[in-house]
């Protein structure tokens, strides 16, 4: 089941591309989330989050009713899954073989042959 579910923005900040995105608790459990389709929420707000974005702003006593249901419903157990401390894993370290002489990605094997 898809669900959106509630939570309270703790930040908001700029990412390295410009995209907004922010801080969101659900019950405690805080989360990077993307809040390029709320752009103007700020901190103390609530939002309801869909697959990592906030796509609306609700008021606290909505955010309550939904998340106390969601609860009841017992659909709450994604927001419980760790995240990395900066909120997005970081980028894998290039493997030995792959350097300015070898182009080619190290998940993909090289051409045979030597024309194009």
């Amino acid at each position: 089941m898809c669900l959106g579910v509630p939570g309270k923005v703790v930040e908001v900040h700029e990412s390295p591309v410009g995209m907004t995105m922010g801080r969101v608790s659900f019950s405690g459990i805080v989360k990077e989330v993307c809040l390029a389709y709320t752009p103007d929420v700020r901190p103390g707000e609530w939002v309801v989050v869909h697959v990592g974005f906030a796509i609306s702003r609700i008021d606290e006593d909505e955010a309550t009713r939904v998340f106390d249901y969601l609860a009841e419903m017992n659909e709450l157990d994604e927001i419980h899954i760790p995240q990395p401390e900066a909120g997005l894993p970081s980028a894998p370290a290039p493997s030995a073989r792959a350097s300015a002489a070898d182009p080619s990605p190290p998940d993909r094997p090289h051409a045979a042959g030597g024309g194009s």
